[in-house]
């Protein structure tokens, strides 16, 4: 086989072929999406979702070697399932857990205490539990936002949590190495919880954006999946969030 044969064989080849990926979070939205594009470039997958039978429909569409429904909030069922997968995974991304917007004078403390605790509990407890679950140079890969770096009524936690991941993502990458760590901070995405959380409202929103935006059109699940693959597939990245948004953050509004 000549030198030329042999790198056209290794263009040619799926990205994420004989490579497993966990997706927690992958029975709508990004994480969904995520799974597809990377069973499309060939990886094996394992499903885990909180609801069960929206898990077993994305199953059926993308035949995963393994499935896992459970809350990823609740670290007891996180451990269990780290500690249950047969053999090392090459890259785990997580996008289970969603924002928080309320105002001051509607922030109950209680609620805001477990929402934020939930979300850094979630991000460190993966951490925790994969280790020894995950090969050199593979990939741990978290979701936040961009949305909350700018100060607005309601935004308290959403910013607090927005200020906080990178941080930690940071330092997990020095203290998981070789297994690389990284954020995606996306901004409005067009997903099922997107739409969840605007109500009536969705379709102007995306009209607002449509408009206003440098790219000219919404974020979809696609675009993130797209970068989340990549940052499985380079493995000179760790220790770094990358933004997806649209050029929403260069606007003055």
């Amino acid at each position: 086989m000549s030198a030329e044969t042999s790198a056209a064989d290794t263009r040619d080849r799926p990205r994420l072929a004989d490579r497993t990926v966990v997706v927690i979070g992958a029975s709508a939205g990004i994480g969904l999406e995520t799974a597809r594009q990377a069973r499309a470039d060939g990886a094996r997958l394992v499903m885990t979702g909180r609801d069960p039978e929206r898990l077993r429909r994305a199953a059926a569409e993308l035949d995963p070697v393994g499935t896992a429904a459970f809350d990823a909030t609740d670290t007891d069922r996180l451990k269990e399932f780290f500690d249950g997968l047969p053999e090392p995974v090459d890259h785990v991304m997580v996008t289970a857990g969603a924002p928080s917007y309320r105002p001051l004078d509607e922030l109950d403390l209680d609620d805001a205490r477990r929402d934020f605790a939930d979300r850094l509990a979630l991000t460190l407890g993966v951490a925790l539990h994969s280790r020894g679950k995950v090969r050199d140079g593979g990939t741990l890969l978290f979701v936040g936002g961009t949305g909350g770096r700018r100060p607005a009524p309601g935004m308290a936690l959403v910013s607090a949590m927005t200020a906080a991941l990178p941080a930690l993502v940071a330092n997990l990458a020095l203290e998981l190495a070789p297994v690389r760590v990284n954020l995606i901070a996306a901004g409005f995405v067009d997903t099922p919880l997107s739409a969840a959380l605007l109500g009536d409202r969705l379709e102007a929103r995306r009209a607002e954006l449509r408009a206003s935006l440098p790219i000219r059109r919404v974020v979809g699940p696609a675009d993130v999946a797209a970068l989340a693959v990549h940052l499985m597939c380079n493995d000179a990245l760790t220790g770094a969030t990358y933004d997806i948004d649209g050029g929403q953050q260069l606007l003055s509004h």
